[in-house]
């Protein structure tokens, strides 16, 4: 997300806080693919400038997927990829939930194409909330495990987003990136019910859907059916209001941070990691800066990936665990923000 154009808009309320206690993340997953495009390549092919793609974002390099490849085709990997870490297949799943906004087609879903391939026994579950959509898969699959209509659920969150960018657009071609991530959700076992409690504490899920028009792709739906002329007038390409979303983004990781950290009773140092939505280290910072939030305290991989939408999260969540930022037990805030617009944030103890 840039900040480059000048719309203002009136904030909405956002709706209350709510809680899922006693879920726990048992396995973290992911995928990039192979193809890594640096600033200094679209450089030379496009000749956008990579100092200034560096300057305005954060964003060194994003991989973009092969030509073969799709998102169920990235999102497969990532639950491979989480199912080996974990230990455990896909005989113990039996809910799946996928976040994404660059589905493979139309119909089938991609989530059910993905519950083929990994031969999971259970309904598959498609959420389209774009950047926000891994936020909104893990709290519709911690309500299922919690209703007891789940035991074990596969969040995935995953997006081939250079298949919708515009390759002649400055504004938003160096931003986005491909790539997925996947967890394993299940119910927490009985133990502390105080501070050291598993699960969701409290988030914040909600929309603002008269902001739409300022990021979306017009054609390819049911009311703008794909032509040749569309095509040609590039209608098929996501289009953004750099400038209107960089403000909402920033004031929405905001404050939904200080709400559900006021709804949980902490404050920002009881957090031992936050994870924002990686779309711009501008927005990023330009919250956490408001909210006195060290920047040490603040999971970065933006420079690697660019902004991979619904693969955002969950990708950053398998590299905390990874590097040992993030451990079972630890407090983590987690926060998706994009087209919708559509946001969700959650303290989680993981």
């Amino acid at each position: 997300m840039n900040d480059d154009a000048t719309t203002t808009r009136p904030p909405l309320p956002r709706p209350k806080c709510r809680s899922l206690m006693g879920v726990r993340i048992v396995g973290t997953g992911k995928y990039v693919p192979d193809s890594v495009v640096t600033n200094e390549h679209l450089h030379a092919r496009l000749g956008f400038d990579s100092n200034w793609i560096v300057k305005r974002t954060g964003i060194l390099e994003r991989r973009h997927a092969q030509p073969h490849q799709a998102t169920s085709d990235l999102c497969v990997e990532a639950a491979n990829d989480c199912f080996a870490k974990s230990g455990l297949t896909a005989a113990d799943i039996d809910l799946l939930v996928v976040g994404t906004f660059t589905p493979d087609m139309s119909f089938p879903s991609t989530a059910c194409l993905i519950q083929d391939r990994l031969g999971i026994v259970g309904p598959a579950i498609e959420v389209e909330a774009a950047c926000a959509g891994f936020m909104y898969a893990l709290i519709t699959a911690a309500t299922y495990i919690l209703s007891g209509a789940s035991d074990r659920a596969l969040v995935i969150g995953g997006d081939t987003n250079s298949r919708i960018l515009n390759p002649d657009d400055i504004k938003t071609y160096p931003l986005f990136g491909d790539g997925a991530g996947a967890v394993i959700l299940e119910r927490a076992p009985a133990g502390p019910t105080g501070t050291d409690a598993r699960g969701i504490l409290a988030y914040s899920m909600g929309s603002d859907g008269s902001g739409g028009p300022l990021l979306e792709r017009p054609a390819c739906g049911s009311r703008l059916p794909v032509t040749p002329e569309l095509i040609a007038s590039g209608k098929h390409f996501m289009v953004m209001d750099g400038r209107a979303v960089f403000r909402w983004a920033v004031e929405i990781l905001c404050d939904t941070i200080q709400d559900v950290l006021t709804a949980a009773g902490l404050t920002p140092n009881d957090v031992d990691l936050y994870i924002p939505h990686q779309a711009n280290i501008r927005i990023i910072n330009a919250a956490i800066d408001v909210l006195h939030i060290p920047r040490t305290k603040v999971f970065n991989n933006l420079e690697k990936y660019g902004n991979t939408s619904g693969g955002s999260i969950p990708i950053a969540l398998d590299e905390a665990y990874a590097e040992g930022k993030l451990k079972p037990g630890m407090l983590a805030v987690m926060s998706g923000f994009g087209a919708g617009l559509a946001w969700g944030t959650a303290v989680m103890r993981v």
